[in-house]
């Protein structure tokens, strides 16, 4: 029909082969204008580039074939037959001169194949169909068509404008929750870490146990222009527990369907990503993306890379219905603000009611539903490029979506197996998360050039208290490590025990003294259910009422193998054979030596010994104790002050008779190589030491006296 026009997408953008009479009167549309006038000024530039280095090039050459005004040959032969003067230097500058005589010519032939290539791209009339142009959409085109679709497109000014501005608040949610959930979380928030430059805002819908990991993580980790935010997924589980899912997920692969209820009312678009996702590029560049969105197009997803939707992977296989082989949700961009004009809450429960009624369950949780609207609405979704969500899981067809390293943006671990998924590529993949699972996350502390963070009260005493530090002093490493915040990352063992359904599960109960602690490892091994146990030693002592530090003895072996005692009359045994020994007897006998070992042999119930000077047992407190002194750090004194800490508040050392514990040998670590070695290290720990017993006298005055004397005296 006249004037109607029909639109490709293309590795560029959009293409109108009809184009109405505006072409007739040679009036290019913005699109075309664009791509000529940035087709004219590559063309320009190559040009005046290959016009004015032959010049440049033969003016250098012409001042340099001079001497004393006189002219000198190029060839270093013909100068050495013709010119008295000739040296070794001057025919090393003549070498040197034709090395980048040939460089320049070199840069000739580069630069006349990059201007045949530019003609050869260069927009010209175009008439009838278009074929499809696959090259960004599939993931294989060239690394300036992928930037082509990072720059804005709608100006007929030659200057490209980026479409993310340089300071632009990129929003990201992700669904997290449980144990396992908390760990893979940081290996993607990591991985988007290291490639970012923008500031980033993360909606963590978590539920307890996540977030008080994630909430500890993110508040010690500290990095600049990173916001979070946490939403309770235990009061979303109502919104979604009407669906039966059979998906390992379990009900919070079912949240992402309520993100536009949960999330803040103003917030008009979000990146939605899965747990097990790997950045490889800037994020930036996928929330550019958004700006390629037209009409009603409120999803952008990638097409799925398995033949599940297509029913054909066993008999009467039966997946929900999807347009074509649907869409992977493990990558989505939400338009938010669209969605609810659109009533999605309404949307997708209606069509997740009508489905259920045939297919009970869904297999793939929010995906399938997510299709299955898809299905009815297609006009909704904006096709990803197959490179925005590259997925892993086994008999996928991911390994189209990219040709090199270089087209890779997004690695989705969708399978179960995870990284035991079959892929020819597998090893590389594997080796990309691993190296983002072990960074250190203190690394990605970097400021963003150019993009002020929201003032953080911590984070400005950190750096006024780093500040008032004398960066000159020679001991400044050890100072500033004291008020080092470190990121820390809290660790749970996962079990879950689901009770029997007739209500027959068994709990072993069982109470235990120290010396038979070392046993609880085997019976945990043996026995799958619950277990209650009570510990005698910690309620004899009172500890919860008084100031008590129950010293635990400890041993050491030379042997790297050693079958562990299993009570102490066969530690003992080993004592005497020399199996074992006390520990650091032969380097170190003060550090454990008002333990009294020999007493301890014969002991049955607890005794109380005294502190000494460089006592540094390894003790049992309530966990409201002194905490260690931050100036030791690495190797020295950091036990030592802690022990001498805990006698100055009149707490009682009181060993147990019938607990141990065995030291095993190890490879020395950096700290102590460098106590050893260095010479200042050791200047700089007797400074800290003499320092914190001057720290010691201001808090308990006359009571230190004796720290100081002991000191003196050893």
């Amino acid at each position: 029909m006249p004037g109607q026009r029909k639109y490709y997408e293309g590795g560029r953008g959009l293409h109108a082969p009809a184009r109405d009479s505006a072409l007739g009167l040679g009036i290019a549309p913005p699109e075309r204008m664009l791509g000529i006038c940035r087709g004219r000024r590559k063309f320009l530039a190559a040009s005046l580039t290959l016009l004015c280095i032959p010049a440049i090039t033969w003016i250098y050459l012409f001042a340099g074939s001079f001497e004393d005004g006189k002219p000198v040959s190029l060839s270093p032969l013909e100068s050495q037959a013709h010119s008295p003067r000739y040296t070794a230097s001057s025919q090393r500058e003549r070498e040197s001169l034709e090395v980048r005589v040939r460089e320049v010519e070199e840069e000739n032939r580069a630069l006349r194949r990059q201007l045949s290539l530019a003609q050869g791209r260069a927009p010209g009339p175009r008439h009838g169909n278009h074929s499809k142009t696959y090259a960004v959409e599939e993931g294989t085109g060239d690394s300036e068509n992928l930037r082509a679709g990072i720059v804005a497109g709608n100006s007929s000014e030659c200057g490209q404008q980026p479409v993310v501005e340089k300071c632009e608040t990129i929003h990201v949610a992700i669904v997290c929750a449980g144990y396992n959930a908390s760990r893979d979380v940081v290996t993607l928030v990591k991985s988007v870490l290291f490639h970012r430059r923008n500031p980033l805002h993360f909606h963590l819908i978590a539920d307890t146990i996540a977030e008080q990991i994630l909430a500890t993580l993110f508040q010690t980790w500290m990095v600049p222009a990173v916001r979070v935010d946490f939403y309770n997924a235990e009061e979303l589980k109502s919104e979604v527990s009407w669906i039966p899912n059979k998906h390992y997920s379990g009900i919070y692969g079912l949240m992402k369907l309520v993100l536009t209820k949960t999330l803040p009312a103003n917030l008009e678009r979000v990146i939605v990503l899965d747990t097990d996702i790997t950045f490889a590029t800037d994020i930036a560049e996928l929330w550019a993306v958004f700006h390629k969105f037209k009409g009603q197009q409120v999803l952008g997803l990638v097409e799925n890379q398995s033949d599940w939707y297509l029913g054909n992977l066993w008999k009467n296989h039966r997946p929900w219905p999807a347009l074509g082989r649907g869409y992977n949700t493990g990558v989505i961009l939400l338009l938010l603000d669209k969605l609810r004009k659109m009533k999605w809450e309404q949307m997708w429960r209606l069509t997740a009611e009508r489905e259920l009624m045939g297919m009970l369950s869904t297999s793939l949780a929010d995906q399938d539903i997510f299709n299955a609207v898809i299905k009815q609405n297609p006009f909704l979704v904006y096709q990803l490029p197959c490179f925005w969500n590259v997925q892993l899981s086994d008999h996928t067809r991911s390994e189209q979506c990219y040709r090199d390293v270089s087209d890779l943006k997004v690695i989705h671990w969708n399978s179960p197996k995870k990284l035991r998924v079959k892929n020819k590529h597998v090893e590389f993949f594997r080796n990309l998360y691993l190296t983002f699972l072990e960074y250190d996350g203190n690394l990605l502390r970097r400021e963003l050039f150019g993009c002020p963070s929201e003032a953080d009260v911590n984070s400005e005493n950190l750096q006024k208290q780093l500040s008032e530090l004398d960066e000159d002093d020679l001991c400044y490493e050890f100072r500033r490590e004291r008020f080092t915040v470190h990121r820390t990352h809290l660790y749970f063992l996962h079990y879950e025990y689901e009770p029997a359904a007739d209500n027959t599960d068994v709990t072993l109960v069982a109470q235990l003294s120290m010396d038979r602690l070392q046993m609880l490892e085997a019976i945990c091994k043996h026995w799958e259910g619950p277990i209650s146990l009570a510990l005698k030693s910690v309620i004899q002592l009172d500890l919860a009422h008084t100031k008590k530090a129950m010293i635990v003895p400890a041993f050491e072996t030379l042997r790297y193998r050693l079958s562990f005692p299993k009570s102490k009359a066969e530690l003992l045994s080993m004592l005497d054979m020399g199996t074992l020994f006390t520990f650091r007897y032969h380097v170190w006998t003060k550090g454990h030596a008002p333990t009294n070992f020999a007493k301890w042999r014969t002991a049955t119930t607890p005794y109380r010994v005294e502190w000494e000077a460089d006592f540094e047992p390894y003790v049992v407190v309530r966990r409201d104790c002194p905490e260690y002194d931050r100036r030791f750090v690495g190797f020295g004194w950091n036990k030592v002050a802690h022990i001498m800490e805990l006698d100055a508040q009149e707490y009682e050392f009181i060993v147990l008779p019938n607990a141990y514990m065995i030291h095993m040998p190890h490879a020395p670590s950096f700290d102590i190589t460098k106590f050893r070695s260095n010479k200042q290290y050791r200047i700089c720990l007797k400074t800290l030491k003499e320092e914190f017993q001057q720290d010691m006298s201001r808090r308990y005055g006359f009571a230190a006296l004796k720290y100081l004397t002991a000191e003196n005296n050893s």
